[in-house]
């Protein structure tokens, strides 16, 4: 390419489309879900994706114009998730059921990484004493762990998803 701003322009989207294919791959995670090793490896990431969009070009400009291709390519990637069930489909997860009817759903909740104690811990937190008193527990797809409980006062509750083991656990 002869123009140096259309090619930051190219290489910028490019990697912004590779990173969209690796998230969905390796998986993602809601901001607050992040642990210690999830932080360091989006700050390498952004590091190691710096210069290929960039290449040469360390002008103003030339990282103006990288910003600027991620923003629009963020915009006409949630324009296209917003109106293609197949788009959507791909990226989105779907809903996951965790307890139906007070039985623990455990190869669910053991694909999506979510153990006994955590679901224990959600249940504390929102006064459901036993798994039998939930009608339905679900892992939503924004990270939150909503139950509703089965007794006589129906209620809802949310929990917001916490990784809780971080770089500073693991030796421990």
């Amino acid at each position: 390419m002869n123009d140096p701003y259309i090619e930051v322009v190219f290489r910028s989207v490019s990697v912004y489309l590779f990173m969209i294919i690796a998230l969905r791959v390796f998986g993602k995670k809601q901001l607050s879900q992040l642990n210690t090793a999830d932080v360091i490896l989006i700050l390498l990431i952004s590091n190691s994706v710096q210069n290929a969009m960039v290449g040469s070009n360390v002008s103003l400009m030339g990282g103006i114009l990288a910003a600027l291709s991620l923003f629009v390519m963020n915009l006409i990637f949630k324009k296209l998730v917003f109106k293609s069930e197949l788009i959507k489909s791909w990226i989105q997860d779907k809903p996951q059921i965790l307890v139906h009817n007070g039985k623990i759903e455990f190869e669910t909740a053991a694909k999506l990484g979510i153990t006994s104690e955590e679901l224990e811990e959600v249940m504390r937190e929102h006064g459901i004493e036993h798994f039998r008193d939930i009608k339905l527990a679900m892992l939503e797809i924004d990270g939150d762990i909503s139950m509703i409980s089965g007794n006589n006062t129906l209620r809802q509750t949310h929990h917001k998803r916490k990784i809780h083991k971080s770089l500073g656990d693991v030796g421990e």
